[in-house]
């Protein structure tokens, strides 16, 4: 959690444990009342806390730079495009991305992602009980994105493994090895991965995301194998985790919550802002890094030229500061929350999440509006990006031959 360090005159953070994953809020109330610059437990490292501080740092590449070259070993073997680069290089790959993760593009593929959401929900919706992650939070932003890519949605676990092999290396059961060598090994699958599917669009162009890359004009060349890997590379890893997350988060919320969840049962029109809410009040991506390109000076606490930094979008998301109450608020006038990030790296993907998050909220709390964790039993929450990776939930099963809410029976 976090602690004062008297002997450095420095407050301690502990940003990886299972512990602050499970109950961040705590921690990011402290810290944003207390010090604008905490540390790291163990390294050390500069953490900003406060909204304004975050928001400043996330729109000032000259200052806070992504570009981190051996600072964060995530199994690549080159830097991730867009996100490890700066502008103006990374402007100019962000421009042939946009248009294919645009507001319209998602609203193409709604009807798909809506018909999936109650197919997966028939399935468990009678028995009363699922684990929320496996049956619902994974397979449903995953396949849509695999789909989009080009990958076969059938072979959904194992991308899911290789996903995780890179972001939570220490959870996997019954592998001693350290986590940097599963990292590796890990990576080097996903590059092999993408490597076949590029020969594949190339030799059979089809209307997805690998047949876009392959087949773009780049400032007047086609991207290099490298290029295109180093971007799927990004694509694979946002694309398979952060929407489960943020799904997850908020489904735990309103298990625990039942006042909010019988009013978004109830008025499905509020779920677009519950989803904003949510997105900020829960932060799955708690943190993200960047590397000062020169000596900063933030409040007491003095930020050195090459250090590695923190941003905590957690905390900065919950800053009274900027929020006033921090609580869930459906009815917030504004909500300039920093889940997506902000500036030159503000997340690619957010249409899509935004989408995903809507529909599976509207699709779950109008076949299963009344349910809850079940008894005896505690989530677990991974550190790191904030995954609920063992939610069961419990809810009375419908009557027989009650209908859905697209009239069919449930």
């Amino acid at each position: 959690m976090s602690r004062p360090d008297a002997e450095k005159g420095r407050h301690r953070v502990q940003l990886f444990s299972a512990e602050y994953a499970a109950n961040p809020h705590p921690v990011w109330q402290e810290l944003v009342e207390r010090c604008p610059v905490a540390h790291s437990a163990g390294a050390g490292t500069p953490v900003i806390t406060r909204y304004e501080d975050v928001l400043a740092a996330l729109r000032d590449p000259e200052r806070f730079s992504s570009e981190m070259e051996g600072a964060l070993a995530l199994g690549t073997q080159r830097p991730m495009i867009p996100q490890q680069i700066d502008p103006p290089a990374q402007t100019r790959y962000r421009k042939i991305l946009d248009p294919h993760f645009s507001r319209r593009r998602m609203q193409q593929i709604e009807g798909d992602v809506r018909a999936h959401a109650r197919g997966l929900i028939d399935a468990f919706c009678e028995r009363g009980a699922c684990e929320f992650d496996s049956a619902f939070a994974v397979p449903l932003p995953c396949s849509v994105f695999l789909t989009l890519m080009g990958l076969p949605r059938e072979e959904l676990a194992r991308f899911v493994e290789l996903k995780d092999g890179i972001i939570r290396p220490e959870a996997r059961e019954n592998d001693p090895r350290d986590p940097a060598e599963i990292r590796r090994e890990m990576g080097a699958r996903i590059y092999q991965c993408f490597d076949r599917l590029i020969d594949e669009r190339r030799a059979e162009p089809r209307d997805d995301t690998m047949t876009h890359l392959v087949q773009v004009d780049f400032e007047g060349r086609p991207l290099t194998r490298e290029e295109i890997l180093d971007i799927s590379f990004l694509l694979f890893l946002g694309g398979l985790d952060t929407v489960t997350a943020t799904l997850g988060c908020s489904v735990a919320y309103l298990a625990r919550n039942p006042g909010l969840r019988r009013e978004l049962a109830a008025h499905p029109e509020r779920i677009p802002a519950a989803v904003e809410e949510f997105l900020r009040h829960e932060s799955p991506v708690m943190s993200v890094p960047r590397v000062a390109k020169e000596d900063v000076t933030l409040g007491d606490s003095r930020i050195h030229e090459g250090e590695l930094v923190m941003l905590l979008l957690g905390s900065a998301n919950n800053d009274p500061a900027e929020f006033g109450d921090p609580s869930v608020q459906c009815q917030r006038e504004r909500n300039r929350h920093l889940a997506f990030g902000a500036g030159p790296h503000r997340c690619l993907g957010s249409h899509l999440a935004r989408m995903e998050l809507r529909i599976a909220l509207e699709e779950w709390l109008a076949r299963i509006p009344e349910f809850a964790i079940a008894p005896g039993e505690t989530p677990i929450y991974s550190p790191g990006i904030r995954e609920v990776r063992y939610l069961p939930l419990v809810w009375p099963p419908p009557a027989p031959g009650q209908a859905g809410r697209d009239g069919s029976a449930a």
